[in-house]
């Protein structure tokens, strides 16, 4: 019996072990590095072992220094989580090899999957339907669209839709950078794109005796950047027929490799098609949803495994339905642009929230930007999506910019609700779903919180007062409010003020009275589901940048440079220039207008912080 645990990941997938370790009075170990000196998952565990740096590459991406830190605190097993190490099998050998217990798939199990073009041999022999990769210097037009990915690692990165023939080599070259950057192998492949397929997987357990059970099915169609954002048990709408070819298919994939553990086999469904995409040798982000549904604990079957147990007759049977969205500290109306800083607070009351931090934590730069993931459970499809959306909505998050609001329109669009989603959700609907629309009497109700808390004696003169003004800058733009101070009270044009306090405001509105919760943390405010940034009165002049500047739109490093690029280079608009890697994730930075670079200030593998100049484009002078 496994009586220790070392979990060689971070954040919340680390916190989600720890808590089953807890369950089963498992003693848990957790390792953390620089950055997450002060991290919860470094401060729940039993004991802690910090790893020196802060990068990934110096710390959870060192397997020797994470098998050192197992025997160091006297751990008997390790669990890898996903992410980093959890699907190398150099690791897992080296685990075995200290004499450890490996939470996982044997070695050979997961070398046979670490390369997808490997996968797709070995799937090919056993019968399992896939789209068969295309040679990069044959594909023609006839071909297109065509989706070129990494042959390692996983996570969307090296992955680009071609959808032009001139496109393919410059998409090729830059899935290649990227993949070597992310994964240390730029390997990339060729393979069909499938207009409006979706992304559906078979969760599944092996145990070391040769017994495989399929947990029913997940849909992950809603993406961003191939990255999952709203994951849910079962796969809804499946057509007569394709559940069981689905399980059929991921049980001759576990078999085929001996697999045993926890994994998922992950298929793109087209109608009455299935395509074997990968197999993820791990446990996914998504797996609370199969949890949900078929009432187990999969990290406890994870545990059970390891320990020689068998499975015993066969998997309980699914009820209910379950749907998952993952919070990410990102602004998805920027492209996706990660966002940093103090989270004040989180709170999604009455659903299951997996998350990684705490009020007062810090978002840093080295690492993913998933905030949480929020998970509900009900007996139809219907109720569990009106309950997470609900959840969100009412949901307090006070920090850095996050993709909450998107959350909740996907959850309630017609195409969600009636599963007719895919892939391409974001492609067609994304406009839309960031649309900015803050509450109107927010910025009003922030002004009146402000002022109460502002007033030592009610503020209220014998003669009448000026309105005073109060400028903010929301999501679509800046706002100017006026309120004045009467013997009454606080007084505002076109609303009645029934009570304004310094953390509540209660306005009656067209005849509806309405509550404004108020928060405050330094110049941002946060009234009930809108944030507000506090505009000084004036203007700072200095703050204004030359015209054709280009600001680092988030904290991270530069990853690359455009080839050539120097000062004096000529560019035109939308031209890539800069790259800048934060969060795991990639962001390329464009010409602004056609013009001269006359200055470049960026340089590879220099960190930068949000804001800071990185180029300057001089406009070409109209002919």
């Amino acid at each position: 019996m496994i009586s220790s645990v070392l979990v060689a990941n971070r954040g919340e997938i680390a916190c989600r072990v720890f808590r089953t370790c807890r369950e089963l009075d498992i003693r848990t170990v957790a390792v953390y590095s620089d950055a997450d000196e002060n991290a919860l998952h470094a401060r729940v565990a039993d004991a802690a072992v910090r790893l020196p740096g802060s990068t990934p590459s110096e710390t959870y991406l060192r397997g020797e220094l994470i098998v050192k830190a197992a025997l160091t605190a006297g751990a008997e097993a390790v669990h890898p989580g996903y992410g980093f190490l959890s699907e190398n099998a150099d690791f897992a050998r080296a685990v075995l090899d200290a004499g450890l217990v490996w939470i996982g798939p044997p070695p050979e199990a997961i070398e046979a999957m670490a390369s997808k073009t490997r996968a797709k041999e070995l799937m090919a022999a056993a019968g399992v339907p896939l789209l068969a990769p295309l040679d990069p210097d044959a594909v023609t037009g006839a071909d297109l669209p065509v989706l070129v990915k990494a042959a390692s690692g996983g996570g969307g990165r090296g992955m680009r839709i071609v959808r032009e023939l001139a496109d393919l080599k410059g998409e090729l070259e830059a899935a290649s950078a990227e993949a070597r950057s992310a994964f240390g192998d730029g390997t990339v492949f060729v393979e069909p794109y499938v207009e409006h397929g979706r992304h559906v997987e078979v969760q599944i357990v092996a145990d070391t005796h040769g017994t495989v059970w399929a947990y029913g099915t997940r849909d992950c169609s809603l993406q961003r950047r191939h990255q999952k954002v709203i994951e849910e048990a079962p796969a809804p709408g499946l057509a007569p027929g394709v559940e069981e070819r689905l399980h059929s298919a991921a049980t001759a994939a576990a078999r085929t490799i001996t697999y045993a553990g926890a994994g998922t086999v992950e298929f793109l469904v087209s109608g009455d098609d299935v395509h074997f995409l990968e197999m993820n040798t791990r446990l996914q982000v998504e797996h609370p949803v199969t949890e949900a549904v078929f009432g187990i604990d999969l990290v406890a079957l994870q545990l059970s495994v390891a320990e020689g147990a068998r499975l015993d007759g066969e998997p309980p049977q699914p009820s209910g339905h379950a749907v998952e969205a993952r919070l990410y500290a990102e602004d998805p109306a920027r492209n996706w642009a990660p966002q940093t800083g103090t989270l004040h607070r989180l709170s999604v009351p009455g659903i299951r929230l997996d998350t990684g931090y705490e009020d007062g934590d810090t978002i840093g730069v080295h690492y993913d930007a998933m905030l949480a993931k929020a998970v509900a459970y009900a007996p139809t499809r219907a109720e569990a999506i009106r309950r997470l959306a609900g959840a969100l909505e009412r949901a307090t998050i006070h920090g850095p910019v996050t993709n909450r609001d998107l959350l909740v329109r996907s959850l309630r669009h017609e195409e969600f609700t009636t599963a007719r989603m895919d892939t391409a959700f974001y492609d067609r609907h994304l406009a839309d779903l960031t649309t900015a629309a803050p509450d109107p009497y927010a910025p009003l109700a922030a002004a009146l919180a402000d002022a109460h808390g502002r007033s030592r004696f009610g503020g209220w003169r014998n003669l009448p007062s000026r309105p005073q003004t109060k400028r903010y800058a929301s999501a679509d733009g800046e706002h100017e409010v006026h309120y004045r101070h009467t013997r009454e009270g606080l007084t505002a044009d076109g609303v009645r003020v029934l009570s304004a306090a310094a953390d509540l405001v209660v306005l009656e509105i067209d005849g509806v009275r309405r509550k404004f919760d108020v928060t405050r943390h330094d110049d941002r405010v946060y009234v009930n589901t809108t944030t507000l940034t506090a505009l000084p009165r004036f203007p700072d002049p200095t703050a204004q940048q030359a015209p054709g500047s280009l600001l680092a739109p988030m904290p991270g490093t530069v990853a690359r440079i455009a080839d050539g690029l120097t000062t004096g280079s000529a560019v035109k608009t939308g031209d890539p220039l800069i790259w800048l890697e934060a969060m795991k994730m990639e962001h390329k930075i464009t010409a602004p207008t056609t013009g001269t670079l006359t200055a470049l200030h960026a340089a590879p593998g220099q960190q930068v912080e949000v804001g800071a100049l990185l180029a300057v484009v001089q406009q070409e002078a109209p002919l």
